[in-house]
């Protein structure tokens, strides 16, 4: 079995390999030999293994070092080059980097080999099967923090709920799950209720974003005194919609859009996008604060990585990208606990608790479509006042429900062999 899921994986990455070399090559080459096995992070033996994603898992997982013993050593792998970006930002000095081997043995084995994990850590739970394996193998006890299962991946694994316990939950010593309703999916896939506990959402806690060299002298440039409006994390489809929106709300107030698509092998795409719509448009990533004719720019495109959290502080509203199409959202708590207003549309699954509690407090408003937005966006930079209090309700949303860092260490002690360690 293990064999045949081997060469399928192998099969997949084959069929898959040039359209990533075509579209995604240049983000993705360099990372190759690491995900092969090779140039590994340098770890002392005994580490424990942090696995985060993207750059919201790695945000999670700055949440979750902040209480950690300052001198245990740590291994961060991530799969996505912006994941990585992020990680070497925030755990320079701190930990080994690396990203995730392939679904290879011989490339999971070496990592092992050169990391010599005391124990493994799942931010919100990215499962694989020959990692968790060759886990078990070595007696390597594993742990979910920031878990969840969303609606998607439970409709997905509950057909096949035998195969998904055995080679996904099985060699997971506990998890660690966002809210009740992740529990209850967990169980109903077969992991017994006290291996399950109920922390809450790091995200809610995450630390404040560190300061980017230059970023608010540039910001303050290109703006040159106007409103800021940021449009984070947008997704494929969406920036045409904000770029509307934009164009609608600026007329009367002209603001500044900084626009920041999730992915950046998107970025030129994009970018061709915005002159379409706005010749007067600047990149960060050229530090540009003016257009080549020295006229004040209507919009920036944010080319560069692991920015935005930094940027959020420096806006005056903010609209949270994978919302306006269906792509279940994305975090808001970073925009949000600097009292910033925040818009999102209607596709939040990703985020249903933490959506839920945004509209219970009144923290946030919700737009369904271009037209909306603009005239939110419009009637925030006229009424200051009225724009600030939501803000705030979203500020004292996030402040409300910290509390998950101290359940998840509670919950991660026992791996590292210690005591609980202390939440700040």
């Amino acid at each position: 079995m293990w064999a045949l899921y081997q060469a399928l994986s192998a099969l997949s990455l084959a069929l898959a390999g040039p359209f990533l070399l075509v579209v995604r090559g240049r983000h993705y080459l360099p990372t190759l030999a690491s995900r092969l096995g090779r140039r590994l992070p340098a770890a002392p033996s005994g580490s424990l293994w942090i696995h985060a994603v993207s750059v919201g898992e790695v945000a999670v997982a700055e949440t979750l070092v902040r209480g950690l013993p300052p001198g245990l050593p740590l291994v961060v792998s991530t799969v996505t080059p912006t994941g990585q970006a992020r990680a070497r930002r925030s755990f320079a000095g701190r930990a080994a980097l690396g990203y995730l081997p392939f679904e290879l043995g011989f490339a999971v084995r070496r990592f092992f080999d050169a990391v010599r994990p005391h124990a493994l850590v799942l931010v919100e739970g990215d499962y694989w099967p020959l990692v968790l394996r060759e886990a078990r193998r070595r007696g390597v006890p594993v742990a979910v923090v920031n878990g969840r299962i969303s609606d998607r991946s439970f409709a997905r694994l509950r057909p096949a709920r035998a195969i998904v316990r055995r080679l996904l939950l099985d060699p997971v010593a506990h998890f660690g799950v966002q809210t009740p309703l992740d529990r209850d999916r967990l169980v109903a896939l077969g992991v017994e209720p006290a291996r399950v506990t109920v922390t809450g959402n790091l995200k809610f806690e995450a630390p404040p974003p560190a300061a980017v060299p230059g970023l608010e002298t540039w910001l303050a440039r290109a703006a040159g005194g106007r409103p800021v409006l940021v449009a984070g994390s947008t997704m494929p489809g969406e920036e045409s919609r904000v770029l509307e929106a934009f164009a609608a709300a600026r007329g009367t107030t002209g603001a500044l859009l900084v626009l920041a698509p999730r992915h950046p092998e998107r970025f030129d795409e994009v970018w061709d996008e915005v002159r379409r719509r706005f010749p007067a448009a600047v990149r960060r990533s050229r530090g540009e604060t003016e257009t080549a004719a020295g006229a004040a720019p209507a919009v920036a495109l944010l080319d560069t990585l692991g920015e935005l959290a930094a940027l959020y502080p420096l806006a005056h509203a903010a609209f949270i990208g994978g919302t306006l199409v269906r792509r279940g959202g994305h975090n808001p708590v970073e925009a949000a606990r600097h009292g910033v207003p925040v818009a999102v549309g209607p596709s939040m699954e990703n985020f249903r608790e933490m959506a839920e509690a945004f509209d219970r407090a009144a923290a946030w408003a919700r737009v369904g479509s271009a037209r909306e937005l603009g005239e939110l966006w419009q009637r925030w930079l006229v009424d200051r006042a009225g724009a600030g209090e939501i803000g705030a309700r979203g500020r004292d949303l996030v402040d409300r429900n910290r509390g998950a860092l101290a359940r998840t260490l509670s919950l991660v002690g026992p791996l590292l062999g210690t005591a609980a360690p202390a939440a700040d």
